[in-house]
């Protein structure tokens, strides 16, 4: 078992993960702001907007660029120096660094390396979304961004169609449509679903109905701003969704109807049905014999 803490550690490394605004820079905490002043380094997302939050606040710490693209050159060099005793934050564009943003690969090696890590509350666009929606809360169901091809996206949903929690799903504007289009493929247009863009900001808003209403709407009218969307999870008993979806091996094949391929047809029907994936492709592919 590992502990580690950050208290009676003045001297030591200590990563801090600080959660930046999502809108409105009035979001930021008092902690933040102060753990930002204090630190000796910051690694940030995009140097180029962190400076702006930094100039609002006017926070002179310097700063070393972190993101998805430099990941594997950028973790060797920051877990030396939280070894030598350097104290960093960790900040994303918007939000907690790691939930949909960059951070988990860093936290993983400090940890691994017995470095005190420091989390912050702060703005998260999921749970903001959630608590306004007029959805169950809890549980829920994060998942974030869907892959981006059809197929994929169809696949994804096709083993979430049977959940019980409200699902939280992250969405491009220019990506919503399509998006809302396999969703109502996937989990039918009578579920409920709340779209809630720009939170925070000026023009802030939700948008609530099922997901054809949803879909139909937003055929007609052009998305702008980033989205939350949030899905109703299947209050229908699994027995009687599994009796509608048919056997195993039909559900195959309407997998590979929707577009899948049938390996990712397979995949998806064992996880939904909680079937060894190896003796559903045995038994697929041993149809005709």
């Amino acid at each position: 078992m590992q502990q580690t803490s950050s208290f009676n550690n003045e001297e030591g490394g200590c990563l801090y993960l600080v959660p930046t605004p999502i809108g409105n820079l009035d979001d930021m905490t008092f902690r933040a702001i102060k753990t930002l002043e204090e630190v000796d380094l910051i690694a940030a997302e995009d140097t180029r907007h962190t400076q702006q939050l930094l100039n609002h606040f006017e926070i002179e710490t310097k700063q070393i660029s972190f993101h998805e693209h430099n990941t594997e050159q950028r973790i060797p060099e920051l877990i030396a120096k939280l070894k030598d005793g350097v104290k960093i934050a960790q900040c994303s564009d918007a939000g907690m660094p790691s939930i949909s943003d960059p951070g988990k690969e860093l936290v993983a090696a400090a940890v691994a390396e017995g470095i005190p890590v420091v989390p912050l509350p702060g703005a998260n666009a999921g749970l903001t979304a959630l608590i306004a929606s007029g959805l169950v809360p809890q549980p829920f169901y994060f998942y974030g961004f869907l892959e981006r091809k059809h197929q994929q996206q169809i696949s994804e949903l096709s083993e979430m169609v049977n959940r019980p929690e409200t699902m939280i799903f992250y969405e491009a504007p220019h990506r919503l449509k399509k998006t809302l289009a396999a969703m109502a493929e996937v989990f039918g247009d009578d579920r409920k679903a709340v779209l809630a863009r720009e939170l925070t900001k000026r023009y802030e808003e939700f948008s609530r109905g099922t997901l054809g209403e949803l879909r139909d709407y937003f055929d007609q009218n052009q998305p702008r701003g980033e989205f939350v969307v949030l899905v109703a999870g299947n209050d229908h008993p699994e027995a009687e969704e599994q009796e509608e979806l048919g056997t195993p091996l039909e559900q195959i094949e309407q997998e590979i109807a929707n577009g899948a391929s049938p390996n990712a047809a397979i995949k998806a029907v064992a996880k939904r049905n909680k079937l060894n994936r190896q003796e559903l492709y045995r038994q697929y592919h041993n149809i005709g014999d």
